[in-house]
């Protein structure tokens, strides 16, 4: 019997090394074709032309059709980001900070990382279906019989968008969320607007925005080559596409948050925030 479960674990634990065997060496394949990936795509960038009509088709797709999403997202944030500040706030008689914190908090940190987050879900699929579909019905392949360079079509002109625009949309997010919490502190809390403007022209600086849109920058390059990687490796049919779609969210989303501290610590310690 003793013997019997030896061999029982012994075969469980050999399963479970070859499976985490197979699966780092999966992910080490996939991390290698995401550089070569990123390789290509900067190539492409510095010695060919920039697509301006694709450009701008692209600002226009991530930036103005995703403005109302994130007007709200940043409204509602800063709406509930002061009442939570005044409810602990309250309790020591503190109020007039509420505006620095839900400025601060905004800028910082919730007005970047949510405008990732959502552009992400609503225009990371959209670049993850658009492609992954061209991909499984031969249309990649039929722009490279064409002699178009897909990457300079296709890949760059989504990049170099996301990159660009992020930091306008997130700009929004922060003035929405400041205003948000404003209107809900004057007009709910009682509070005096002088007291809750006061905080904010004191404490927060240029430097704290500065901060929120470098890393906004980098989120919007983030999910858009984390999503056009996923749809133009697609393989597996319509199937393959709907898989492309969610692990480009999922990762792209799980991506911004971890490099969120990252890039709060480089800023951090190099004064930059």
């Amino acid at each position: 019997m003793f013997i019997t479960a030896l061999n029982y674990l012994g075969r469980k634990t050999i399963d479970i090394v070859e499976w985490l065997v197979q699966e780092t060496l999966q992910l080490c394949a996939v991390c290698g074709d995401f550089f070569f990936f990123l390789i290509s795509t900067f190539r492409v960038f510095f010695t060919t032309r920039l697509n301006f009509n694709r450009l701008i088709d692209q600002l226009l797709r991530v930036g103005v059709d995703s403005s109302s999403i994130i007007f709200l997202t940043g409204f509602s944030t800063g709406l509930a980001l002061a009442l939570q500040t005044y409810i602990g706030f309250h309790r020591f008689g503190i109020e007039e900070f509420i505006g620095t914190v839900v400025a601060l908090g905004m800028t910082r940190e919730l007005g970047p990382v949510l405008t990732g987050l959502m552009v992400t879900g609503r225009c990371g699929s959209a670049m993850a279906a658009e492609l992954g579909t061209m991909e499984i019905t031969e249309q990649i392949d039929a722009l490279k019989t064409l002699s178009i360079n897909p990457f300079q079509y296709l890949i760059v002109p989504r990049i170099v968008a996301s990159t660009i625009i992020l930091p306008f949309l997130a700009i929004f997010s922060m003035a929405l969320g400041t205003l948000g919490g404003y209107l809900l502190c004057v007009y709910s809390l009682d509070i005096n607007p002088e007291s809750y403007m006061s905080g904010i022209k004191e404490f927060v600086e240029f430097s704290d925005i500065k901060g929120g849109l470098i890393k906004s920058s980098f989120f919007g390059f983030i999910l858009s080559s984390i999503s056009t990687y996923n749809g133009y490796y697609t393989t597996g049919g319509a199937r393959g596409v709907g898989i492309s779609t969610t692990r480009s969210v999922v990762i792209g989303s799980i991506t911004i948050l971890i490099a969120n501290y990252f890039l709060s610590s480089i800023l951090f310690q190099t004064g930059i925030s």
